[in-house]
C-alpha cells in the first residue's frame, strides 16, 4: 500500500477510504499486504483528481464507477457495430 500511494502522491488513508467506499478492492499478500492492479491505480489516480477538484469522494467515486460502465458499453457497442469478418 506504501508504494501505491507513494506512486499516487496520496496518503495510505485515501487508499483505505477508496476501498471503504467500494470503488477499488485490492488483493491481499500471504502476509496481508494490499496489492493494487494497474487498473485500480488509474481508479485511484482518477479519484484523486476529483477530490483534488473539490469533489466529494463518494460522489468521486460514482462519477468513476458511471464513467467505467459508460466506456464498457461503448465497448460492447462498437465490437457489435463491427462486421463478423473483421
Amino acid at each position: 500500500m506504501g508504494r501505491a500511494a507513494e506512486i499516487l502522491g496520496v496518503s495510505a488513508a485515501f487508499l483505505r477510504s477508496l476501498g471503504a467506499a467500494k470503488l477499488i478492492e485490492p488483493q491481499r499478500s500471504n502476509g496481508g499486504h494490499r496489492r493494487y492492479s494497474r487498473y485500480q491505480l488509474r481508479l485511484a489516480a482518477r479519484a484523486r483528481e476529483l477530490v483534488d477538484q473539490g469533489t466529494a469522494l463518494e460522489a468521486a467515486c460514482r462519477i468513476i464507477i458511471l464513467e467505467d460502465q459508460l466506456a464498457e458499453a461503448l465497448r460492447i457497442n462498437n465490437s457489435r457495430d463491427r462486421p463478423a469478418d473483421q
